[in-house]
């Protein structure tokens, strides 16, 4: 396809958003609180204190209508930019693809409106929280009231990153009962027979729900040498595109604090955000980096990382997790006191240049000033205007998408989690939205980190790995602001 042709594809789908969508799109009618109910999922009401029921009636059934086309024109941009970036559109097998979307439709709705479903996942998510608490229980015995916020508040290091520790000590012995490994085999059967991918592949995609962008390929190591590129590509995007178990729950704690049903609710979104992010890579790898080689559907993981007995297990995962929480930790040092450096060079700018007033009027309040925030805001807000916010949330979540790529996840949610406490996110839809379109390791530090991990496991492919890194992080982008995408059209 000519570059014309691209530019008109892309004129056509942005057209198709500004006839379809617009900021005060759903303020038309008036003003929308968001509520939740536990057995049918979520649906925006509208209140008229004139209204008749016919009247309220058909209100609801508009914003539902304005939320699936804003849903539709959303995935199709996203499927519009992926299509454009693709090293082979001849061979991309569109059969695959609308399989991918379905899959991710339908365990949204199972999900969401299904109460069987969201009670599995309700379950599941109470077992987060119930590891939460046992955390917590260790915590409390190692730093006594700094471990409690029912005490001294949130303190980040003594509440937060231990959870990462005893995660990690669980997952370890977990994998080496072969509790994982059963789970993961079974989701890698369905993977293979739904998609049609590899063996190797389907074990990687099925390991990141549960564990982190390097542990997951150690369970297929042994094929990795021998993967095609499209295989490989496939295991960096799953693994930018999900987050680990251990951090998962961190940010269970995180956004969901002392109130029990708030740590339940972000407990089931994130769970499904990892188990849409499954299909959702494969959607957006098989896109930009076909497969055109024979592939084998053997399914044998690994046992070699496992430990040599339970303790030897327990040991090596509470090694490992020690090792991620004092990055998580020193990133978070590192980069917040970076971006408090930034932020304090460009308002003293901003006051030179007499523009900070100007920016806090045009922003709403939402923001104080000449910011890195607001640079970011304002830079990604047309993406989260396209996938279906609200009008009035664009900026703030345009700047947490651009947080997390830049930096990471982790200062996504943290400063997630601090905006939905202020109220300065408005909307309940696009702080679930929020929710998943943060859920990945897609920034530009665990693209070293992956790039290192996997090139050790085939240096034969090294080479290949560096050259699809940054292509991975904007394919794990793409995974998560479809996932997101999909959620805002259904609730």
């Amino acid at each position: 396809m000519s570059f014309l042709l691209r530019i008109v594809l892309l004129a056509g789908v942005f057209i198709t958003c500004t006839v379809f969508t617009g900021r005060n799109d759903l303020k038309a009618a008036g003003s929308h609180p968001c509520h939740y109910q536990p057995d049918s999922g979520y649906r925006i009401e509208q209140y008229s204190q004139t209204a008749e029921n016919t009247g309220i009636r058909q209100i609801r059934i508009t914003i539902r209508f304005i939320s699936l086309i804003r849903g539709v024109t959303g995935i199709l941009f996203l499927l519009g930019i992926t299509y454009l970036l693709s090293s082979d559109r001849s061979s991309i097998r569109w059969k695959l693809i609308l399989s991918g979307l379905v899959v991710q439709i339908v365990i949204a709705l199972a999900i969401l409106y299904i109460p069987a479903a969201g009670s599995i996942l309700s379950f599941i998510g109470r077992l987060f929280i119930k590891v939460l608490d046992s955390a917590q229980a260790g915590s409390v015995f190692l730093f006594g009231d700094l471990a409690r916020s029912d005490k001294l508040g949130v303190i980040f290091a003594f509440q937060i990153l231990p959870t990462i520790i005893f995660f990690s000590a669980l997952m370890s012995v977990m994998f080496y009962l072969g509790i994982i490994q059963f789970v993961v085999k079974i989701l890698a059967w369905l993977l293979t027979r739904i998609f049609a991918l590899s063996g190797s592949e389907s074990l990687v995609i099925g390991g990141n729900i549960f564990l982190g962008q390097i542990e997951a390929p150690l369970m297929a190591k042994a094929y990795i040498p021998k993967m095609s590129d499209s295989e490989i590509f496939m295991i960096m995007v799953s693994g930018l595109a999900t987050i680990a178990g251990g951090v998962m729950a961190a940010y269970i704690g995180m956004l969901g604090g002392d109130d029990y049903e708030q740590r339940v609710f972000f407990a089931r979104h994130l769970l499904t955000a990892s188990v849409m992010a499954a299909p959702g890579a494969v959607v957006i790898s098989k896109m930009l980096v076909p497969q055109v080689k024979d592939i084998s559907r053997q399914i044998e993981i690994s046992r070699s990382f496992t430990g040599h007995n339970l303790l030897d297990a327990l040991t090596k995962g509470t090694y490992e997790g020690l090792k991620i929480a004092v990055f998580v930790g020193a990133i978070l040092i590192v980069f917040i006191s970076m971006i408090d450096l930034l932020n304090s060079l460009m308002f003293k700018t901003g006051e030179v240049i007499h523009i900070n007033q100007k920016i806090v009027a045009f922003s709403g309040n939402q923001f104080n000033g000449l910011s890195l925030e607001f640079i970011l805001g304002y830079l990604f807000a047309p993406v989260t205007w396209i996938i279906g916010v609200s009008g009035n949330d664009i900026a703030v979540v345009g700047r947490l998408l651009g947080e997390k790529i830049i930096f990471t996840e982790f200062i996504g949610y943290a400063h997630f989690s601090q905006l939905k406490d202020l109220g300065i996110i408005i909307s309940q839809k696009s702080s679930i939205m929020c929710t998943y379109m943060l859920c990945g390791f897609a920034n530009f530090a665990s693209v070293g980190i992956l790039i290192a991990g996997i090139g050790s496991m085939a240096p034969n492919k090294r080479e290949l790995i560096t050259k699809y890194g940054i292509k991975a992080l904007a394919a794990g982008t793409l995974v998560s602001l479809l996932s997101a995408t999909i959620i805002g059209m259904i609730i």
